[in-house]
């Protein structure tokens, strides 16, 4: 009945975005009247190949910007200017003659963080042929509707004292390794490597991120959740709606929870549709039901973005957990071993 209820929403939101823009969802830009949704072997749309899931469209409707639910040709024009300018500051060499750090002061990644891969073209990706200002587009505020008073585990851990050096629970999921980004990593956008791969059989589809080669395998053909047992990035089982890929995904950990863009608890549900809309184009919609942290269920939609034939999935190699995480924490008890002896009498 829960499923049912939130692709119910789901289907609900995408419905709504569709007449708000004044278009159905087979008219988007970049499809032409005769174009036809490519299939495989076993007649389902095809998916397949690598995808960039980055956006420069924010999250959530800045605040500056409330109720303002488009940017104009205009105010594309102004933001896409003002981010190759940034990146020409980004990519400019630094002064070799520039002193120190003040001790204590915070050290960014301003010498590599072009090589980090934090680069993406400076332009805004339209939806529906409309430059959304938000990802998020239900509620109408394009912003996520917290329910107050909710602390997730992380807050939680933060608040019984168990601080960033006190062991490894205390870093995030992707300096230890174990995960990137927010319940399911190409859900929200991001700036790093935002890149996947996904391969289908007839009985699955596997969806591949770049960044720690998270792997998601998704059920189909009328599947069932397995007894919910707590994994990252859920239990997903899939079914086609038309050329529409439905997938729903329960049973996520609540400490993948990110309290910068997706708070989350164990009760958190999702649900994404997949629609190939040209051959360069794959329409992303999801639905996010959290009756812990949310007020009510939250809507949003972009665009996937198909990659060049001769684009790859990289290697991925985390240093961080390798190397920095076992630093970090010997250098914390080299710390406190020292002020212990500096208090001896």
């Amino acid at each position: 009945m829960r499923f049912m209820v939130v692709c119910l929403l789901a289907t609900a939101a995408m419905t709504s975005i569709a007449q708000e823009s004044g278009s159905g969802l087979r008219n988007l830009p970049g499809t032409a009247p005769d174009w036809v949704v490519p299939r495989t072997e076993h007649g389902h749309p095809d998916l397949q190949g690598t995808w960039f899931f980055g956006s420069r469209t924010p999250w959530q409707r800045p605040a500056g910007l409330a109720g303002q639910r488009t940017f104009s040709q205009e105010e594309v024009a102004q933001r896409e200017q003002a981010m190759r300018e940034r990146l020409e500051r980004q990519d400019a060499p630094l002064n070799p003659d520039r002193g120190a750090p003040e001790s204590g002061a915070r050290i960014g990644q301003e010498a590599d963080d072009a090589f980090l891969a934090h680069w993406q073209e400076p332009r805004l990706v339209p939806v529906n042929d409309e430059f959304l200002t938000s990802v998020i587009v239900n509620p109408p505020d394009g912003r996520l509707p917290g329910r107050e008073g909710f602390r997730d585990l992380v807050d939680r851990q933060r608040a019984s004292g168990l601080g960033a050096t006190d062991g490894p629970e205390g870093q995030p999921l992707s300096g230890r390794c174990l995960m990137f980004g927010a319940a399911v990593p190409s859900l929200t956008p991001i700036m790093m490597n935002p890149n996947l791969q996904i391969v289908q059989t007839r009985d699955y589809v596997m969806i591949m991120t770049e960044m720690i080669h998270d792997a998601r395998i998704v059920r189909l053909n009328g599947g069932h959740h397995e007894p919910v047992v707590a994994r990252w990035m859920g239990d997903s089982i899939g079914h086609w709606e038309g050329d529409t890929l439905v997938v729903h995904s329960i049973g996520f950990r609540p400490d993948q929870s990110s309290s910068r863009s997706l708070p989350m608890s164990e009760d958190f549900e999702l649900v994404e549709r997949y629609t190939r809309v040209s051959d360069s184009e794959i329409q992303y919609a999801f639905t996010v039901s959290d009756p812990q942290a949310y007020d009510r269920p939250f809507s949003g939609v972009r665009t996937l973005l198909k990659n060049g034939p001769e684009a790859r999935i990289y290697e991925f190699a985390c240093h961080e957990g390798n190397y920095s995480l076992s630093g970090i924490l010997a250098g914390a008890r080299r710390e406190q071993v020292e002020r212990e002896l500096r208090s001896e009498p």
